[in-house]
């Protein structure tokens, strides 16, 4: 039988097995996503007629000189960044206490509590969410409300209102990471430490944080990354704010602009990738 033979070839060949179960996903993430990659880079490289708008396809490289030469995208490019930065120490700020307190103190039906309620903003429109903080930071906003009585006006829409919406939105892709890092400190090490005479700054600095360190790393891929790709965000409460993200957005649906947006398109997968080789020299991502 054709079935049994290849069957007998496939226990025999254990290589052979996993190349066969891997072949279809490969195929997916070389076509699918290297494949949209490529088509990006070159689309770069060419331009867009400004009378008629129909792309030119010759190589230049115009939208390049233009992103760097222009000091308006490099402002918006350092803007992204930062607020990205920022997001990514916010959330690590946030998590650590709350991650420390359901890995190393909460009980067993406290901790399942935290967890469901971690999860449970994920399941949530990101939309709804975005235009829940819009209203909260309003004039006539509950933030404002709340600040009222001791004379404080809220932020509004800007900048600080926009990392602290991102914080919101991508706040449990850094919780959980930093939780399931806690976990796998022993907590003999920790009682080690208080035998010893340590304090609990000193236990935390030279004994929890290295080990997780890697735990940290991931979850600031996926807030950097969220943050730096997000463009919605800034549009509900960002007021005037741009970051490089609308830049994009705005090059492919009001200007028509597609090689333009696709050669801005390239500095946040570079800034990714420039930020995951820092990573890794660290050797974080060995120990993830």
């Amino acid at each position: 039988m054709p079935g049994r033979s290849v069957s007998r070839v496939l226990h025999q060949h254990p290589r052979l097995r996993l190349g066969g179960l891997l072949s279809l996903p490969g195929l997916w993430l070389v076509v699918a996503y290297l494949g949209s990659l490529a088509a990006m880079f070159v689309t770069a490289v060419w331009t867009t007629d400004t009378f008629t708008g129909e792309i030119i396809r010759q190589f230049t490289w115009e939208n390049f000189q233009t992103l760097l030469s222009d000091s308006v995208y490099r402002t918006v490019a350092l803007r992204s960044l930062g607020v990205a930065a920022a997001v990514t120490v916010v959330d690590a700020l946030i998590a650590l206490p709350i991650a420390f307190y359901m890995a190393k103190v909460a009980g067993s039906r406290a901790r399942q509590v935290m967890v469901v309620a971690i999860l449970t903003p994920l399941w949530a429109s990101y939309l709804v969410k975005a235009y829940s903080w819009r209203i909260m930071l309003g004039d006539n906003g509950a933030i404002n409300w709340a600040l009222g009585p001791f004379g404080i006006h809220g932020p509004g829409y800007g900048l600080f209102a926009t990392v602290l919406t991102l914080a919101y939105l991508w706040l449990p892709f850094m919780i959980l990471p930093v939780y399931a890092g806690l976990e796998r400190v022993p907590d003999s090490l920790l009682e080690a430490s208080s035998d010893l005479g340590a304090s609990s700054t000193r236990t935390f600095r030279s004994i929890v944080m290295p080990l997780l360190f890697p735990a940290l790393v991931a979850g600031s891929i996926f807030t950097f990354s969220l943050s730096l790709g997000d463009y919605i965000t800034v549009k509900i409460v960002g007021g005037a704010t741009q970051l490089f993200a609308n830049v994009i957005y705005d090059n492919i649906v009001t200007a028509n602009n597609l090689p333009f947006a696709a050669a801005a398109a390239t500095f946040p997968v570079l800034a990714m990738v420039i930020y995951l080789l820092l990573v890794r020299r660290t050797g974080a991502l060995d120990n993830l």
